[in-house]
């Protein structure tokens, strides 16, 4: 149900879990979801109602594993959801740590020489510009641009403050402006990975087929033909889905981190 996209072409990364998989677009998960646990739904209606019904004897054992099959999915969907919780949090706690590393440095930029430490200034600015595009940006394709440009600056900035540096060796006022560009280029790389670090695709593979076997067993268990009933599990495994899925994807959903940490940020070192 939840397959693997191929080459789709405009992905930033053919290696990160962005490029992989669908549950980047939420509400195709939805409808993805709704069918396939309905036709589940419906197939065992079917096998219920001309192969083999259940027997009163029967029942009672069917009973146990519908009820332990529908706990199983249970669980799962809450540790997923959980996970999911999880990792929209890191996204949003790097953001702020991202805003905070810059801000320091910016301030600490004072202590390199006049020409050096604007120099490092105007490219702090342009670099909080191009972190709030990285999170603002919902085109996949202009991800590989975005990303080209703020290597580009992060080289810029480096070599901005290597003269100093390389003058003071042993200065701990300039050390300190070093670690503070390396905390600066060191939080991108932590933004990068945790918005690469998603629900692997296993576990949603194995959500989905447990919940197309429960599905199975709904059908296959009910007592008439009342459509109504058999769509209450498909429309609520579905919602779950799409949720966690909207949690999970960083750019495709509508549940996404905004950088207000570098939004206010930008807007205080534009006003200096």
């Amino acid at each position: 149900m939840l397959l693997l996209l191929g080459n789709t072409p405009g992905w930033a990364d053919p290696n990160s879990p962005e490029h992989m998989i669908l549950m980047n677009f939420p509400l195709l998960v939805f409808a993805l979801s709704f069918v396939v646990l309905l036709l589940a739904a419906f197939i065992g209606d079917a096998i219920r109602s001309r192969v083999h019904a259940l027997n009163e004897e029967e029942r009672d054992d069917f009973n146990v594993v519908l009820n332990a099959t529908l706990t199983l999915l249970g669980l799962l969907i809450g540790f997923s959801f959980s996970m999911a919780i999880s990792r929209y949090d890191q996204r949003k706690n790097y953001e702020e740590a991202e805003a905070n590393a810059i801000g320091t440095e910016y301030s600490r930029a004072d202590l390199l020489p006049a020409g050096d430490a604007a120099r490092v200034r105007q490219l702090l600015k342009k670099y909080v510009d191009q972190r709030i595009l990285f999170y603002t940006t919902r085109a996949q394709g202009r991800l590989a641009k975005i990303n080209s440009d703020t290597a580009e600056l992060q080289n810029e900035l480096w070599a901005a403050i290597r003269p100093p540096a390389a003058a003071n060796p042993t200065s701990p006022v300039v050390a300190l402006v070093v670690s503070g560009m390396n905390d600066v280029l060191n939080s991108q790389g932590y933004t990068q990975a945790a918005w690469w670090n998603r629900i692997p695709v296993a576990a949603w593979g194995m959500m989905a087929a447990i919940a197309v076997s429960c599905n199975l067993l709904i059908g296959y268990g009910a007592h008439g033909r009342d459509w109504r009933t058999l769509l209450i599990v498909p429309v609520v495994v579905s919602i779950a889905f799409f949720l966690i899925s909207d949690l999970d994807s960083p750019r495709g959903g509508a549940i996404l981190v905004a950088p207000h940490n570098l939004i206010s940020l930008s807007q205080s070192l534009q006003a200096q």
